[in-house]
């Protein structure tokens, strides 16, 4: 196994983990990109609104898997909802995503 398989490997075991954990997959790109194409029962949240639609997110219970284009934006909104006392994981890429 090389290494960048074992890397994208152990985040796609840590993403399956959540989404069989009851995971809501949460999209942070913005409303365009969005409304470009987005996965089937993804919840929306551009990331600039996160911070102010936070309580929204912890009222869900649930863990969050967040996505967005190219996983940078995703990765901020998974890092920041940790910091909020949030589980959450960072999906990446939404397209790559829908391929699990």
């Amino acid at each position: 196994m090389g290494f960048l398989e074992f890397i994208f490997g152990t985040k796609k075991r840590q993403v399956q983990e959540f989404l069989d954990n009851g995971a809501i997959i949460l999209d942070v790109r913005t409303q365009r990109e969005w409304e470009n194409g987005h996965l089937e029962n993804a919840m929306h949240i551009p990331l600039k609104d996160l911070n102010t639609r936070v309580d929204e997110v912890k009222k869900l219970k649930k863990p969050i898997i967040t996505c967005c284009e190219s996983g940078a934006r995703s990765a901020k909104a998974a890092k920041f909802l940790n910091l909020n006392n949030i589980e959450a994981t960072n999906g990446g890429g939404w397209i790559k995503l829908s391929r699990l």
